[in-house]
């Protein structure tokens, strides 16, 4: 998913490793760009900042997610369709779990993390033949963020391979969210 043959990639991968190794608040852009290779005037050009990082991380696994998606048919319902999307997200995910944990125990996010996670909850529905536009889609967006949100929460700690605890989750809440 990531390509480790350009400089952003090298970054995201090294940003994420990082993650996995100790506590994300403690890594610095210096560490990140030693890690990958290379400097911070390097870095800098690519990445303003972690959040940058993290954004074009969430990009990549969305479209990673985007196009392993299976087309559904006539008859699945939407929470169905919903529900086959966010876990083929987790199933993408699952390398970087260790990361995302300690990425997540870091603190509430910034503004750019919160936009790129309502596009991304946008592109999920889309994935799901979902409409997002008007006042209805954005409540589609926001119910899904504050879904995914508890979720990923659940998935985070799910140890089982068959990710029983995830899915219930899930389903409860996308239940609910009807």
């Amino acid at each position: 998913m990531l390509d480790l043959a350009t400089l952003k990639g090298r970054i995201i991968a090294a940003a994420l490793r990082l993650a996995a190794e100790r506590p994300w608040d403690q890594v610095v852009l210096r560490d990140i760009a030693e890690a990958a290779g290379t400097d911070l005037a390097a870095l800098r050009r690519e990445f303003p900042s972690k959040s940058a990082i993290l954004s074009a991380f969430a990009r990549a696994v969305d479209d990673a997610v985007l196009a392993r998606v299976p087309k559904f048919t006539a008859g699945e319902g939407a929470r169905d369709r919903l529900f086959d999307v966010i876990m083929t997200r987790f199933d993408v995910l699952a390398p970087y779990k260790p990361a995302l944990k300690s990425i997540s125990q870091a603190g509430l996010p910034d503004l750019e993390m919160i936009r790129r996670m309502m596009a991304t909850q946008a592109w999920m529905l889309h994935a799901a033949g979902i409409g997002t536009d008007g006042l209805t889609g954005f409540s589609r967006v926001s119910g899904l963020s504050a879904v995914y949100v508890g979720v990923l929460q659940t998935w985070l700690a799910d140890e089982d391979p068959g990710h029983a605890r995830t899915m219930a989750a899930l389903d409860r809440r996308l239940k609910r969210g009807e």
